[in-house]
């Protein structure tokens, strides 16, 4: 079985100086989610990050970011979201070949796909130039139908920064995934994918796509304020930071956790 830990939103910033101040929110809250991660008694098998990494894509935030994730021993697989630079991203990651081949073409979509642990890892990129939503362009959906064409027995987990199902919240849903018909429809055509993972909500929610699981991770920073009313209204709130687990079997099984970040021992045994 793998055990692949997701965070996500992360949003490290970088002062008017240009540089991260080691005391801002975003840097403590990840400090956090790293401890948290490692304190787990089991440790994941790799650590994937759907996006918003940095909050205005900066190379300081990008290299703050590499710095700050070094105490983890797994493999980190980093991904694009809208706040994200993949140009900038590729230039401090480049110790990752994941990344760093996805292409030298500017601003080329970072996509790739990783096995951990027996089960398949696809990073899809949904980020669009400029723009808050998301959506993948045919070329997008012709990379992923021939990746997931190439290990239709591998039991496969596709990430994207953002969800492909309505979330019900109006300052999320303005920024949509928009037209994921041809997403789904890729989905649908690959059985062995037992799990869609996502990020942007800043809160965890679960939903379907194609038959499939999909779900969206906390933010290790500010999660968003649950209004599902029509009006909406755009505001966070001082629930607790997390992330996600995600266990998936060689068998196809695949069991969510999402888990507040923190020190909450003692433990208290039950019998």
């Amino acid at each position: 079985m793998a055990i692949i830990a997701q965070l996500s939103d992360i949003h490290l910033a970088a002062g008017r100086d240009g540089e991260v101040d080691d005391g801002s929110g975003p840097v403590r809250a990840l400090r956090a989610a790293v401890s948290s991660l490692l304190s787990l008694p089991a440790r994941p098998d790799a650590v994937v990050i759907t996006g918003d990494l940095a909050d205005g894509g900066k190379h300081a935030e990008y290299a703050r970011l590499h710095a700050l994730l070094s105490p983890l021993p797994m493999a980190v697989y980093p991904m694009c979201g809208n706040h994200d630079d993949r140009d900038e991203m590729r230039k401090v990651f480049d110790d990752h070949h994941e990344v760093t081949g996805t292409g030298t073409v500017p601003q080329a979509p970072v996509q790739y796909a990783v096995n951990v642990a027996g089960v398949r890892l696809v990073c899809c990129d949904t980020t669009v130039d400029g723009h808050a939503h998301g959506h993948m362009s045919e070329e997008r959906l012709a990379w992923l139908d021939g990746t997931l064409g190439a290990a239709p027995d591998t039991p496969t987990v596709i990430a994207t920064h953002h969800p492909p199902f309505p979330i019900g919240m109006r300052f999320i849903d303005d920024l949509r995934f928009v037209d994921p018909a041809g997403f789904a429809s890729v989905i649908a055509r690959h059985p062995q994918v037992v799990r869609v993972i996502s990020g942007h909500v800043h809160r965890a929610s679960v939903g379907s796509l194609a038959g499939t699981v999909s779900t969206t991770c906390p933010s290790t920073y500010r999660q968003l304020f649950l209004d599902l009313t029509s009006q909406g209204r755009a505001a966070v709130t001082g629930e607790p930071a997390g992330f996600a687990i995600h266990l998936i079997g060689t068998d196809g099984s695949a069991t969510t956790h999402f888990a507040p970040t923190g020190n909450y021992r003692p433990l208290m045994d039950v019998e």
